[in-house]
């Protein structure tokens, strides 16, 4: 299942590939609209967020291309696994990310899923995109940083 965050959040999964195609700038906590089976998947830890991402249109936040598989046990009721998706944010908070994402090159990606209060929530984050170069930099400083790890470890 998932990890144990602090602040009673249950993880369900992680975009660890948006922290690498993307520079993070700030981050948001929004509700998401869901049906009945949708929620059993995500309970069973059935979400894949890599190709997903977040728009703002008409004054609504939704969230795109997330795939929640259906649920095994269901048969009639169940979803569209790659259906779009009502994202829950404040007014201000749609407002900012609409200034945000008119700026060039600045779009809205979904980090993480998880459960607060029995509730699930879905961090998004704005982002821009990294060049290669900027990719192979951050590949660097981690190697470097694991062979600092390594040699003090050692010693």
């Amino acid at each position: 299942m998932g990890k144990n965050d602090s602040g009673g959040r249950k993880i369900i999964t992680d975009n660890r590939k948006a922290r690498y195609l993307y520079e993070l700038l700030e981050t948001y906590q929004a509700g998401i609209e869901l049906q009945g089976t949708e929620v059993k998947s995500i309970r069973a830890g059935r979400v894949n967020m890599q190709d997903g991402y977040a728009l703002v249109r008409n004054g609504e936040a939704w969230l795109i291309n997330v795939h929640i598989s259906p649920y095994e046990t269901s048969a009639y009721f169940n979803h569209e696994p790659r259906r779009t998706r009502k994202l829950l944010l404040h007014r201000k908070e749609i407002n900012k990310l609409i200034g945000l994402v008119d700026q060039k090159g600045l779009t809205l990606v979904p980090t993480k899923m998880y459960f607060k209060n029995g509730l699930v929530k879905v961090e998004i984050a704005v982002g821009r995109g990294k060049k290669l170069h900027d990719k192979r930099d951050t590949m660097k400083k981690r190697d470097d940083q694991r062979q600092m790890e390594r040699a003090m470890k050692q010693y």
